[in-house]
Formats: structure tokens, sequence, C-alpha cells
């Protein structure tokens, strides 16, 4: 992949900023630049100079090599929770928007962390992961809302702290994970006040309506659906049809917004005339694990269509735009990596739910391109095993550094890859 041929030739990208937002962008930019230039960060320096050149040039696939990745994965989330001290998961790695790097922990991604590293626990055997995502687990209990809700953002004080739904159901998540392979009741209270808050939160239609103060408001967001797979998991945890039935709602909400193209609408954090990969992986995310574990057909279907749009899209070495328009079009050149190693999972997922191995075909392509964006040998520990939030580096999504969702996304892909039969090399 060139830069030339990122985006189909003809094709536009329509940018939806005003030009107050792109002078804001290109400062930022210019701060970032002047900060590459300071002897602290010379080693983050050549990794985006090699990323630009890599984007410009383009990547050869990595084929092989899962489960040394994977444990690289894993390494660095682990490495991202003891920078807090606290027992949460820093927000992610950007050298360049403080001196650390590490930022404070987040409770929301924290939440789906505990799962990957769990399920990272169950496959190759590993005590420390484990400890460790309990320990997520806890912490998750330590800082939840008295309504029983997440707040929104990076942690902050209890005074500060504003309900979000979404974040709600993705430590939701977490604590039924830990439910399910610990000891400790304090999960299953968690859990269920968790579950509980949500159900309050929720209209008649499905949808959810607290979305906290990071996020941009709107009445609907179809990404929210992503809490419909840990309330019907809960559900099944405790026997109580009330949290499917509300789980089932959700998603046919949801699919109240699907286009016969497959594409979703108001499904996005700030654009929702060109939503990013990430926010799409979620709602197919949510849509297609229900649907599984409902035995909906329907579900899997409506993930299916927009899955194959998506694949229609995917360049032949596994790279995927970051944000898609109404048509699919692409709307920026770079990637979102998150939500390519989201789709990647989807594809996967649909793999072993339909017995059809073109599935599998193209998540290994997608990983394999995925593993290209891996540093491996980086001699900074914020950097080494992690995935970036985009593809150059300073693109569309997360800019400058690695979210930690990033890199638990990735392990799960690299997670099926490995069940898969794929060897190390």
């Amino acid at each position: 992949m060139t830069l030339s041929n990122a985006i189909p030739a003809g094709e536009n990208l329509p940018t939806r900023r005003s030009a107050r937002e792109r002078w804001w962008a290109l400062q930022e930019h210019l701060i970032w630049c002047r900060r590459l230039m300071e002897k602290r960060n010379h080693a983050f320096a050549a990794t985006v100079a090699s990323d630009f050149t890599a984007f410009i040039a383009g990547v050869k696939p990595v084929a092989g090599e899962t489960i040394e990745r994977a444990r690289a994965a894993a390494a660095w989330l682990i490495r991202a929770q003891n920078a807090t001290g606290c027992g949460g998961v820093s927000y992610g790695y950007f050298p360049l928007r403080s001196p650390r790097g590490w930022q404070a922990a987040y409770p929301e991604t924290t939440g789906y962390i505990i799962t990957s590293l769990l399920n990272y626990a169950g496959a190759f055997d590993d005590d420390i992961a484990r400890l460790s995502a309990l320990q997520m687990a806890r912490w998750e209990i330590s800082v939840q809302m008295p309504s029983g809700a997440v707040q929104g953002g990076i942690l902050t004080t209890s005074e500060a702290q504003t309900p979000a739904a979404f974040n709600t159901g993705m430590v939701l998540d977490g604590l039924v994970s830990a439910a399910e392979i610990g000891s400790d009741p304090g999960f299953i209270e968690a859990a269920r006040r968790a579950a509980d808050f949500l159900l309050g939160d929720q209209t008649d239609e499905g949808y959810f309506r607290s979305n906290g103060a990071y996020v941009t408001a709107g009445t609907i967001k179809t990404y929210n659906c992503l809490n419909a797979w840990s309330m019907f998991r809960f559900g099944r945890l405790v026997r109580e049809k009330r949290y499917e039935e509300a789980a089932t709602r959700a998603i046919l909400a949801a699919l109240n917004q699907q286009r016969p193209n497959g594409w979703f609408a108001n499904n996005c954090l700030s654009n929702n005339a060109a939503p990013l990969l990430h926010t799409i992986g979620y709602t197919l995310q949510g849509v297609l694990e229900v649907g599984a574990l409902a035995g909906r057909e329907d579900f899997v279907d409506a993930a299916k269509l927009a899955a194959e749009a998506i694949a229609s899209r995917t360049r032949p070495d596994g790279f995927i735009s970051g944000r898609l328009d109404a048509n699919w079009r692409p709307s920026v050149r770079s990637a979102c990596l998150t939500g390519s190693a989201q789709f990647a999972v989807v594809c996967f997922r649909l793999a072993e739910l339909t017995g059809h191995a073109r599935w599998r075909s193209i998540a290994n392509q997608v990983v394999d391109f995925l593993k290209t964006r891996q540093v491996m040998d980086n001699v900074d520990p914020g950097i080494r095993g992690a995935l970036a939030g985009a593809f150059p580096i300073l693109g569309d999504y997360q800019p400058g550094g690695y979210p930690n969702w990033a890199t638990k996304y990735f392990l799960d892909a690299l997670l099926h890859q490995a069940s898969g039969g794929v060897e190390a090399a």
C-alpha cells in the first residue's frame, strides 16, 4: 500500500471539520513536531519516522509469530497497569502529551481488558496475567459510582464523576469475567449494581441515555449496543431473564439504525457522517455476540451484512480506512488500528458461527497487517509490544501514542488467530 492508493481513485475524503478545528489540529501537530526534537523523545521520534516511511512505502504483512506477539501485547497491558500504581490500566502511552508518557488510569477500558487478560491467562496458563486481571476487577469496584455506574473519562475525583452507560457496560464485561473464575462475591455484587444501572438507563426503545461528559452529546449512540453483550452474559450468569431481555431490546434498537447496505447511523463519538471503524466495530461485536448467545440468526445476519461491506473495502495488505461514510467509502487516509483489530475479531467469530473459512482468511489478512505495526524491539517499554491508535501514528485516531484498547483488541485478535492453529514463527 502506498499513500496514493490508500484511498481508491476518484473517492472524496470529507473532512467535516470547521476551519477553526483544522487550525487547532495544525497547531497541535506543530507542538508535537517540536516535542519530537527533544532528547527524551529520541526513541519515539525514530518510531514516528519509521512508521511514516512504512505508510508511504507500504508494508509486507507478517505471517506467523502469533504467540510471540500475543505475549508481547499482554506484557504491555500489564506494564500499563503497573504504570498507574493503583490497579487500573493507564489510558495509554503518549510521550508527546506529557514527559512521563503514561497517562492516568482509565476505568472504561480497564473493564474489558480484564476479559482479555483472563482469556490470555487461560490460553497460556499465565498466573501473572490472571492475578493482574483480578486486581483490575477489584480496582473497578473501588472506583464504581454509588449508582452502580462507571464514570466517563480518565479517573477523576468522585465529585467530578459523570455516569456513562457505555463505560458501565465495558466494566460489567470485566466483572462478569472475573466472577466466572473468581470466588470473591464482590464481583457479582458490583456486576449486579452495574447491570441494574444499565436497566434503569435504558429507554423503552432500547437505547441508553447517559453518554457522560467526554462524548459529543446525542440522543442516540448506536455503539452503546455493545452493553447488551455484557448484560446478556450477566443474565446468564445469575439466571435472570430480565437482563437478557433488556440486552435483546438494545440490539433491536441498534438494528433500527441500520441501513439496507449494512451501515449504522448515529454510530460515532463525534462524526456520525463518517464514523470511526472503532465504533463500527463496537456495534458489530454487540450485535453479533448477542445474536450468538440468544440464537438470533437475524442479529448474526445483520452483523454479517456490515462485515461484508467492510471486507470489500479492505485492501490486499489488510489496510482499512479509519472512517467509513454512509456508502462505506473511506473518509480518511489513515487507519484506525483499534477498529481494524475489532473487525478481525468479528471476522474470526463469523468464521466460528457460520463455518465459512473465508471469514478466517479475511481476519488473518487484517491481523497480519496489524503485526507490522506492533514494535517488538523498541528500548522504550511504553512502546515495546503495543499497538498505536493510528497508522501513521500521527493520523486521525488517538494520534501520537498507544491507547490501551488498541493493544487489548489486538491481543483478542491474536488469541483468535492462535486458536486456529497458527504457529509462532
